[in-house]
């Protein structure tokens, strides 16, 4: 039998969580039956990547390399109905964790934000803020291959030097700025065609108004918000979205869930050829997983936050 440990929450979040929100279970699984397999994790995320090391699954030999949802845990039993496998043809000389990030969810959801809800085309300008982020940093670069103006956003010098050396063509920390209203008018003089929204709250207000006429707005997240316990209010932009005959959609990358394969390839291709810079936030040690995601969060991290196992 193999021994289990699993993070488990012991009550909602009240505002921001704490670490006493959470609290470690042991468990001993049993042997997996036919067509079950026994999955080990390598790299956890919200989106754990994990290995089989036990199957009675044909479609899943064992030393098979998978994505799962099955929470923060060290091992578990799966049916294989819930597993996607990693891209059979993983090159070797690149880390599995980009799973988790780059060429995994994050990296989808940067793709079809900028193609299939913004439409984004060449010569645009394009607005990210969270730009360092795991998804942010992936959207301003597929931006600069497409050969569009990039504008980002973050919360300290030194990503804003990170979102410099991935070849963003202005960036400012949201905050020291004196007004985020004159840095994004700085930024971009002429407004923005495109915005892609991870953040809500007095950044898209401010974002909102330097819209061009038919900007297109996606959005993807609403970090600002997540940990309120009063829930914000206005302004509201009604008359602006209007007068400026702006488009906005929310969107999540599993819509197009049938075109992942080719998107996966095409991620990786430019990972290869150097066109797509990948950071990740390593946090090793299954017991600091509470503090990795709180530190997520808090916005200690520069590209995608895992946990090595």
């Amino acid at each position: 039998m193999v021994q289990a440990k699993s993070w488990i929450l012991l009550k909602h979040f009240d505002g921001f969580p704490k670490d006493s929100d959470f609290e470690v279970k042991v468990e001993e699984l049993p042997e997996p039956r036919d067509g079950e397999v026994l999955l080990e994790a390598v790299f956890l995320s919200v989106d754990p990547y994990l290995r089989v090391i036990q199957s009675k699954n044909s479609a899943f030999p064992v030393g098979s390399h998978v994505v799962s949802s099955c929470g923060w845990t060290t091992h578990s039993i799966s049916d294989g109905k819930d597993l996607t496998p990693v891209m059979a043809d993983w090159p070797k000389d690149v880390s599995l964790s980009l799973a988790l990030g780059a060429i995994g969810m994050p990296g989808l959801t940067a793709l079809y934000g900028v193609e299939e809800v913004l439409d984004l085309k060449e010569g645009e300008t394009l607005l990210v803020n969270a730009a360092a982020g795991a998804v942010g940093s992936v959207v301003g670069q597929i931006a600069k291959i497409k050969g569009c103006k990039v504008v980002g956003s973050a919360g300290s010098e030194a990503k804003v030097a990170f979102l410099k050396e991935l070849g963003f063509d202005e960036a400012f920390n949201y905050k020291t700025v004196s007004s985020l209203e004159e840095a994004l008018r700085k930024a971009s003089p002429d407004g923005y065609d495109c915005f892609f929204e991870n953040v809500g709250g007095h950044f898209s207000t401010a974002a909102i108004q330097q819209m061009k006429n038919f900007g297109r707005i996606a959005v993807c997240g609403s970090i600002s918000l997540y940990n309120d316990t009063t829930p914000q209010t206005g302004p509201y932009q009604h008359l602006t979205m209007i007068t400026k005959q702006l488009k906005m959609e929310g969107f999540m990358q599993s819509r197009w869930t049938h075109k992942h394969p080719e998107s996966l390839k095409r991620l990786m291709a430019w990972f290869k050829q150097g066109k797509l810079q990948c950071r990740e936030h390593v946090t090793k040690g299954f017991e600091n997983m509470p503090a990795a995601f709180m530190g997520m969060l808090k916005g200690d991290n520069t590209g995608k936050a895992i946990v090595a196992v």
